[in-house]
């Protein structure tokens, strides 16, 4: 199976207008941020990117903008998962005629289902779609939670190729991947798991850190592949602080916080998120600024 991306693919953030609408030519630059420093993959309208608060033309146009401006450089993959099986279908068809390169797919969440239910609903998806599908397991969340026997069942499904995997549990990755053997490319989905997940197999992650140091993000990942472990382990430590405070408060208000700090114009939240506190604000400033050695060798030119 060859694999759509291996590295660092970014979770990008979704910039609003002061009107609360999406800014394009902004989102346009943060493309190229992205791959000037060699990001692996584009990941339009996940969490992080505010998914879940957009309609369906908002996703589409996203979409479509994104594969414009990427031309083909990097893997597009758009977030088209939902918690109906049905209307994920008709949005990951419309999705397909923009030219992502990939669909991410959220489990059923709210109404959720049963392991069973796990395995109708991506297998009635697979069958129907022409793109490949990335499995977004993310129990914190959606109260869902898919097991390794479950991953087995649909790793044997030609059109669902990889996972990104937010749950924390390591003895649970270790089992899955195992038992997937090279039928399933799993990507961590916690940036505080970043080297010991690669080591245990995993082909990369999808990442927030990668939102403002993506060079410094995919290198913890190549680091770990070629074996250097001890080395991975250590870049992925020194970042810990920093990967922590950015999860000080709901994804993605910190990190778009963070940017703004940086001096990115990306403007707003979409309702129900919010601004952080002036306190959790001040404190994230204080571990910028700590971190700002490291900031300054990822390329901001174009977005200041």
């Amino acid at each position: 199976m060859n694999s759509v991306f291996v590295g660092a693919g970014v979770a990008v953030i979704t910039p609003f207008d002061k009107d609360g609408q999406i800014d394009f030519e902004r989102f346009s630059k943060l493309i190229e941020f992205q791959i000037t420093n060699k990001t692996d993959a584009i990941i339009v309208c996940g969490t992080t990117g505010e998914g879940s608060t957009l309609s369906v033309k908002e996703r589409l146009d996203l979409f479509s903008h994104a594969v414009r401006q990427v031309n083909g450089r990097v893997p597009v993959i758009g977030g088209t998962g939902s918690n109906s099986t049905f209307f994920t279908l008709d949005l990951a068809k419309e999705a397909e005629k923009t030219g992502i390169d990939a669909h991410l797919m959220v489990t059923p969440y709210y109404n959720k289902t049963s392991q069973q239910g796990l395995i109708k609903h991506y297998t009635f998806l697979a069958d129907r779609l022409q793109k490949p599908i990335f499995i977004y397991n993310v129990p914190s969340r959606t109260g869902m939670n898919i097991q390794p026997e479950t991953y087995e069942i649909l790793s044997h499904h030609r059109n669902i190729v990889g996972v990104k995997e937010a749950d924390s549990n390591i003895v649970k990755l270790t089992k899955s991947i195992a038992l997937c053997e090279d039928r399933l490319d799993f990507y961590i989905g916690n940036d505080d798991q970043i080297a010991v997940s690669a080591y245990l197999g995993c082909k990369g992650v999808i990442s927030v850190l990668s939102n403002i140091l993506p060079k410094f993000t995919g290198n913890i990942v190549k680091t770990a592949l070629k074996g250097e472990i001890a080395k991975a382990n250590k870049m992925q430590a020194d970042a810990l602080e920093l990967i922590e405070t950015l999860f000080c408060d709901v994804n993605p208000i910190p990190i778009k916080t963070a940017m703004k700090i940086l001096g990115y114009d990306i403007g707003y939240l979409r309702g129900p998120l919010c601004e952080m506190s002036p306190k959790a604000t001040d404190k994230l400033e204080e571990v910028l600024y700590k971190y700002q050695p490291l900031l300054i060798n990822e390329n901001r030119k174009d977005l200041l």
